[in-house]
Formats: C-alpha cells, structure tokens, sequence
C-alpha cells in the first residue's frame, strides 16, 4: 500500500487570502493567524496576495478569478457571518459555502473554507484568536498540507 500524508516540508509557493472585510474585526484576527503560519513555515510575505471583498458572499467571486489566473498554490478564504434576527445569515453563509465548494471540486488548486458562520459575535471571536484558537491559523496550516498532497499526487 503506498500512502500519501501531507507535510510542511513540501508546501512552498503562492498563496491567495481572500477575506471579507464585513466584521473585519473579527476577520482581521483570522488574516493575522494565517500568515503567523505562512511566516513559520518560511512562506515570504511576497508569496502571499491579501484580497478584500466586501462581504462573504463576494468571497467566491474573487477565489474563481485568482483561480483562474493560474498564479497560486492555494487559496484560502476568511471571513465572519454571524447570525442575526433574519434570514439573511442563513443565505449569505449558504450561498457562500456551496460556491466555495463548488470551486474546490472544479479546481486544479486547494481552497480552504475559514468562513466563520457563528450565532453570536462572542462565539466569533472565541474561534478567532482566544479560547477556540484561530481558524485563520488553522486555515493556512490547511492550505499547506494540501499543496504538499497535491505535489505528492501530481498531475
């Protein structure tokens, strides 16, 4: 049986973060923890693209385009829909993640979902850097482990 396990070894490259600026207080924490990651595992602020969206719900418009630019290993998105007294979370979040997924299945490249989608801001910020640790951190130990699959797999 051989076996494929990703690495932090193999995982040097380009990386995309696409972060939606609506509750940037929250998603700044998240970026924050990403690249914390990235610059841990020698992965240069020049490798790294910031893109702003206003909304989670742009966040698969502009993962398509840098998709489809052919210019990185991995994209990954952040950003924070916290629930409300209206059925409006439940579409952005949704719509948001199906066409998140839709591009991960479509695409040559790794796309990792760091959309927080909470009930309450407190359980945002919990996930964003204090007692839940930090989803962007984790997002971006993520998106490293898939590129070094994706090498170990090949075309």
């Amino acid at each position: 049986m051989n076996e494929i396990v990703g690495n932090f070894i193999e995982c040097e490259g380009r990386y995309a973060i696409v972060a939606g600026r609506f509750n940037h207080f929250i998603t700044d924490k998240l970026i924050e923890g990403a690249l914390d990651v990235f610059s841990r595992h020698g992965i240069s602020d020049s490798d790294i693209d910031l893109v702003w969206v206003p909304g989670a719900f742009e966040i698969p418009f502009a993962v398509g385009k840098l998709i489809r630019s052919g210019k990185y290993d991995s994209v990954i998105t952040l950003g924070a829909v916290i629930r409300g007294a209206t059925p409006h979370f439940d579409y952005v979040a949704g719509e948001c993640a199906s066409g998140i997924a839709r591009l991960n299945v479509e695409s040559d490249i790794p796309i990792v979902f760091g959309v927080l989608t909470t009930d309450t801001i407190e359980q945002a910020i919990e996930r964003a850097g204090s007692k839940a640790g930090n989803k962007g951190a984790d997002a971006a130990m993520t998106a490293l482990e898939m590129v070094s699959i994706a090498r170990q797999i090949g075309d």
